[in-house]
């Protein structure tokens, strides 16, 4: 596995680490290939309970690294072919699946700038941590680009139409005080405070009823888009999938005995 992604599995958590920090994680094409397999690994990996995604450095991810994208633009046989942007369907668009329909929980600990591709990885997470010094933009429209990485779904979600418009066609930076204000960031740290609390975080959900976590995340996205009467009913298949899992057993029984139920995540 090459090193622009660290990867470790401790007790049920996998940890993700994009490990470029001298080019603040900007997304060349061996880290994209690599963070697009990682996370692939990682959601087939019965031992992976949650996933923990994070940045090395001072940066969570810059977004398209836009050196090598430049030799793209330039590159004759690459514009005759119309592949410029490729990567969108080879890379982006991967990703941000395997993380929004991963049947296990993911958290994002937001250690610096989320920008562009960068941020819809953040965004497509289940939970953020976020470092009091991090930031986010959008920046698409800022080099004359539409969005990608799943940005025009998941961020009117997070924060509504309006907002989401507004961010998107007059990128700029967003605090992380203002993220949390506007429902980005789930829990603000002082950044040293960053790496644990994200880590308590994501452990805790390792260790939850993971068959109900991947039926909660099924059921929000499918809810998106679908009437009342068509998530009723996806809930209840759901729901009975949830019933019948060994974790749900575990859990009645220890409330009946008033004990803290140990999850078996089956």
């Amino acid at each position: 596995m090459a090193d622009t992604v660290l990867y470790d599995v401790t007790e049920g958590l996998a940890t993700i680490t994009l490990n470029r920090p001298d080019a603040m994680n900007a997304l060349n094409t061996e880290l994209k290939v690599t963070l697009r397999d990682t996370l692939h690994e990682a959601a087939g990996d019965a031992a992976v309970r949650a996933v923990l995604l994070t940045g090395s450095g001072r940066a969570f991810c810059v977004g398209q690294d836009l050196k090598e994208h430049i030799e793209r633009l330039h590159d004759d046989a690459v514009r005759a072919a119309g592949s410029t942007m490729n990567t969108v369907k080879e890379h982006y668009n991967p990703i941000v699946t395997a993380i929004a329909e991963m049947p296990k929980p993911v958290v994002a600990a937001v250690n610096g700038v989320a920008a562009g591709a960068g941020a819809g990885f953040a965004f497509a997470a289940d939970y953020r941590v976020v470092a009091d010094t991090a930031s986010f933009t959008t920046s698409f429209a800022g080099v004359a680009l539409s969005a990608d990485s799943g940005v025009s779904w998941t961020l009117p979600r997070l924060i509504g139409h309006g907002r989401a418009a507004e961010l998107m066609l007059f990128p700029r930076s967003v605090s992380a005080e203002e993220a949390a204000e506007l429902g980005i960031a789930n829990k603000v740290v002082p950044a040293a405070e960053l790496a644990a609390t994200a880590q308590q975080v994501a452990q805790r959900l390792a260790q939850g009823p993971t068959v109900a976590y991947a039926a909660i995340k099924e059921s929000l996205a499918y809810a998106a888009g679908h009437s009342l009467l068509a998530t009723l009913a996806k809930e209840e298949e759901l729901q009975a999938r949830a019933g019948a899992s060994e974790d749900h057993r575990i859990a009645v029984d220890a409330f009946v005995k008033k004990e803290k139920p140990e999850f078996l995540g089956r």
